[in-house]
């Protein structure tokens, strides 16, 4: 029988018995360069069995002028409202971990109340780790791995990480507040965030994908199967390779491009330029109309 959370914002349909499970935030609406986030959640949607276990009320959390109800018309006849959810999931068949997926759109509303019922839920599951992922624009070539950097909870857990790390400051989204608040309830919880060369982030980049996929299986040791994503990403940078190989200015950006990723030989540094990123993301928000 579902339950209603202490904030009546969450509907718990089932409690399981989990083995230190760990909770993914991947909502539609922030910063997700290139659809990374999206496409790696996606992969692990489509790749998994796994049942719906509490859901969140949608009315209070978001705008349905800004994301509307589908209605379903038959030979002119109304046959249902398809409304817009805001989930989690329990994916099953994983390795090590159980992992939940919390998908949906970003909350518009109640952003406080939205976070204390996510961080009320991963007390009653017992969550030990939650996993943040997204995606930014950044002066990088698609000719290089992708680079994944981070947010941590802690300065020990930002130390563990073998990410790159950023002393900045940009706007904020719900998964911040999530893991902010998973922190001081004793969470550990890191955000892991994918770079997109800035000249793709309008467009699907799977390399990015499977790049926060592989960081999320460091993490959690997840058993993931990526063999549909790899064979994307390398159709994907071939397909680039040509495109830009048509223009001798993109074969001069590129190089310069490539130049200075090379010249960021320790992968623990500190992200080039703080402020040029902090203003490529505000122009990419303005840009994807958030």
């Amino acid at each position: 029988m579902a339950e209603e959370s202490d904030s009546e914002l969450l509907e718990i349909i089932e409690t399981p018995v989990l083995a230190d499970p760990v909770l993914l935030l991947a909502m539609d609406g922030w910063i997700d360069a290139s659809g990374a986030a999206r496409v790696a959640r996606q992969h692990l949607l489509d790749g998994e069995h796994g049942r719906r276990i509490a859901r969140f009320d949608t009315d209070r959390l978001l705008d349905h002028r800004a994301r509307r109800p589908t209605l379903h018309l038959v030979d002119g006849v109304s046959r249902r409202l398809e409304w817009p959810t805001l989930e989690v999931f329990l994916l099953e068949s994983t390795a090590g971990h159980d992992v939940l997926v919390l998908h949906g759109p970003e909350p518009d509303h109640e952003w406080r109340a939205f976070s204390a019922a996510v961080v009320d839920l991963c007390r009653r599951l017992g969550v030990c780790m939650v996993v943040g992922m997204g995606a930014y624009p950044a002066a990088v070539p698609h000719t290089r791995p992708t680079r994944l950097s981070c947010t941590a909870s802690s300065p020990e857990l930002a130390e563990r990480l073998d990410f790159l790390t950023a002393t900045i400051e940009v706007p904020a989204g719900a998964q911040a507040v999530i893991e902010m608040d998973a922190g001081r309830a004793g969470i550990p919880a890191v955000g892991v965030w994918a770079q997109v060369p800035h000249y793709l982030s309008g467009s699907t980049y799977p390399p990015a994908a499977q790049a926060l996929l592989a960081g999320v299986v460091e993490l959690t040791g997840m058993d993931v199967d990526d063999g549909p994503l790899a064979e994307s990403s390398l159709a994907a940078r071939s397909r680039l390779d040509d495109l830009v190989a048509r223009n001798p200015e993109h074969v001069t950006m590129l190089e310069t491009l490539e130049a200075a990723y090379d010249d960021l030989h320790d992968i623990r540094g500190q992200l080039p330029d703080g402020e040029q990123l902090a203003a490529e993301l505000e122009r990419f928000l303005r840009n994807n109309g958030d």
